[in-house]
């Protein structure tokens, strides 16, 4: 069986998870438990643009929020 991330022709899933993080997805499969759908029925290019386009900060939603918090009062 083949890699279903190397099919370029597959449709994809764009999941972000409760801290933000964001990951490509081949649609057949089943979406894990703590990840929702946040695009769907994409082309690979597509969906991958998707999560480009919208993870924009890389940190975890939670360390964002305590090292934003650190900084106020500075």
């Amino acid at each position: 069986m083949s890699n279903p991330f190397d099919d370029n022709d597959g449709t994809f899933l764009a999941l972000v998870n409760e801290e933000g993080q964001y990951s490509l997805w081949p649609e057949f499969a089943e979406v894990s438990a703590g990840w929702r759908i946040a695009y769907s029925g994409g082309r690979k290019q597509d969906a991958l643009a998707y999560i480009e386009e919208n993870w924009t900060d890389m940190r975890p939603m939670s360390l964002a929020a305590l090292m934003d918090a650190s900084q106020v009062g500075r």
